[in-house]
């Protein structure tokens, strides 16, 4: 008999670049365009998966990218306001934590108490999220803005 399997609760390292550069745009000045370079440099990741990240992060409209002199990445208006539950969910899908159907599904999946749970905690999952914004997660605390956020000198 085949079992249900549980597959990691976890962000995939795309949705964590992900929302790192929408922070580290977010406390970005009007006045400091950065470059996809700049913010690869920033939160430390290769440049090529920066790129993918900001293309599809285009793609959703939470950010825009400007050219020629002073242009830049910046956020949009639906970038700062929109909940990170929203952009949680767009960039990892809606998947079921468990993995139940397949080439060999498993027999209990009719009505599998696991499964019913795990979708559960699912959703309340995306539902604190649902709760914050991008603006939530950088707004100015006691503490200060983490330092690999913070605007890093030239050089």
């Amino acid at each position: 008999m085949r079992i249900c399997y549980v597959l990691s609760v976890r962000l995939t390292k795309f949705t964590d670049l992900a929302l790192r550069a929408v922070m580290r745009l977010a406390v970005a000045t009007d006045g400091e365009p950065m470059t996809t370079r700049q913010v690869a440099e920033a939160v430390d990741v290769p440049y090529a998966h920066m790129a993918k990240a900001v293309s599809r992060l285009q793609h959703l409209g939470v950010l825009e990218a400007r050219r020629g002199r002073g242009g830049g990445l910046g956020l949009t208006v639906l970038g700062r306001r929109a909940s990170v539950g929203w952009l949680v969910r767009e960039l990892e899908g809606e998947e079921e934590v468990v993995a139940c159907e397949g080439d060999t599904p498993c027999p209990l999946r009719g009505d599998c108490r696991l499964r019913r749970a795990l979708r559960e905690a699912q959703n309340a999952f995306y539902a604190s999220l649902d709760r914050l914004t991008v603006a939530d997660l950088v707004a100015s605390t006691r503490r200060p803005v983490p330092v690999g956020l913070s605007i890093r000198p030239p050089g």
